[in-house]
């Protein structure tokens, strides 16, 4: 079982050699800049070495020629309680992704805790201490924004004022309650969305029991903040209906592992024809009945490059830029005064890719040698990717 991360800031933190910086930004997405210099969790300049103050770090990493990326963010999980979900009983789960190059999580509904409330005050209660549980408890380092409550019949404005003030800024998939209907959610989504808290529907076929279709009408009248899952979790709508809702709705188009993959690949082109790819974000859906990904952010990416024809930097761009800006984070790019969550990456060792951009673009996964979270050093070389071709070093250290 994970445990909790350690009070301590990283103090100055130097990183040198980089290679391949992506930035997030997908209107920028790769930048020319070999160092990045960090303050106490937070970045403070980014550019050529012989350009920036580099004297007396704390620690000094040398990226050895490597690609230094955002740490990726997985816009849609369900956690419950610890680095535990008993959807599939297994323990560790977090913490595994973290090898798998994710700093950040958000939940989109504590629905498996065995024995869920359904009562307006229980789910309130639910989601006030999930929100409060990791706040105070990141497994591995990894930071769950949770405390995301399924929205259930009866419900009032009031309630959500009282969820706001008690710090959830989160909603459940909409449609995974009694709240189906596509005015009911409006109502709802819209009193959220007064109080601060972002919403998140449920897109396509029933996923556990007590769900049920939520079709591209009900999407766009409901008008949530996120179309959770745009390619089904895990059964989709037609291709030609998720297309309309790119097409009709400004609002994030969420693609993730948990679902249709063909329809995926279609919702990545649809944004992209439409000029909007700053929409479209990326999530895992896990844990599921298919289980829980390590890699699955890493899966989504080689997918969306590879048969999707998108170039490898726009799509970590997805993952990170995209979701970080949508959903109001400080973490998902390399600018000054954002939070050090990095992944270092190299291309895996024997791919047929000369560079690491060219083997995530034929399929295959880029290998993690480090992850760093607020500055801060999580692991090392991954023991869930294929092994990096060459990994960073901490070469300094006081």
């Amino acid at each position: 079982m994970a445990e909790a991360v350690a009070t301590g800031t990283s103090g100055k933190v130097v990183i040198r050699g980089i290679g391949l910086l992506l930035s997030g930004d997908i209107d920028r997405p790769i930048l020319d800049a070999d160092t990045i210099v960090i303050d106490n969790g937070r970045i403070t300049a980014v550019g050529r070495e012989a350009d920036l103050d580099t004297a007396q770090p704390t620690t000094l990493i040398d990226a050895r020629g490597t690609c230094v990326a955002p740490g990726l963010i997985d816009s849609h999980v369900h956690p419950v309680f610890g680095d535990w979900t008993p959807r599939q009983n297994q323990l560790g789960w977090i913490e595994s992704t973290l090898h798998g190059g994710v700093t950040t999580m958000i939940s989109a509904g504590e629905v498996h805790l065995p024995g869920r409330p359904k009562d307006i005050v229980g789910l309130k209660a639910l989601a006030i201490t999930a929100q409060r549980a990791f706040d105070n408890f990141r497994p591995g380092g990894v930071k769950v924004l949770a405390g995301a409550p399924v929205i259930e019949k009866g419900m009032v404005e009031q309630d959500f004022a009282d969820l706001a003030a008690a710090g959830v800024s989160l909603l459940g998939e909409v449609g995974l309650g009694s709240v189906k209907a596509g005015h009911e959610a409006q109502q709802m989504v819209a009193w959220a969305r007064k109080h601060g808290i972002r919403s998140t529907i449920h897109t396509g076929g029933p996923s556990i029991p007590g769900s049920g279709l939520i079709d591209k009408d009900v999407v766009l009248e409901a008008d949530a903040d996120v179309i959770g899952h745009i390619n089904g979790g895990h059964t989709s709508l037609p291709e030609a209906h998720v297309c309309e809702l790119c097409e009709k709705s400004s609002r994030a188009i969420e693609i993730v592992h948990n679902g249709n993959e063909r329809v995926a690949i279609a919702a990545a082109q649809a944004a992209l024809q439409l000029k909007c790819p700053h929409r479209v974000i990326l999530g895992t859906d896990s844990p599921a009945g298919s289980g829980v990904q390590p890699l699955g952010m890493l899966r989504m990416i080689a997918l969306l490059s590879s048969l999707g024809g998108i170039p490898a930097e726009l799509v970590v761009c997805f993952a990170t830029g995209n979701t970080a800006r949508i959903r109001g984070l400080d973490c998902g790019l390399v600018e000054p005064g954002r939070a050090a969550d990095f992944v270092f990456l190299d291309r895996a060792q024997h791919t047929a890719g000369r560079t690491l951009l060219e083997s995530i673009g034929l399929g295959d996964l880029p290998g993690v040698g480090m992850v760093m979270i607020d500055g801060l050093v999580r692991c090392g070389r991954s023991r869930n990717t294929p092994p990096a071709t060459e990994v960073p070093m901490v070469v300094g250290a006081h």
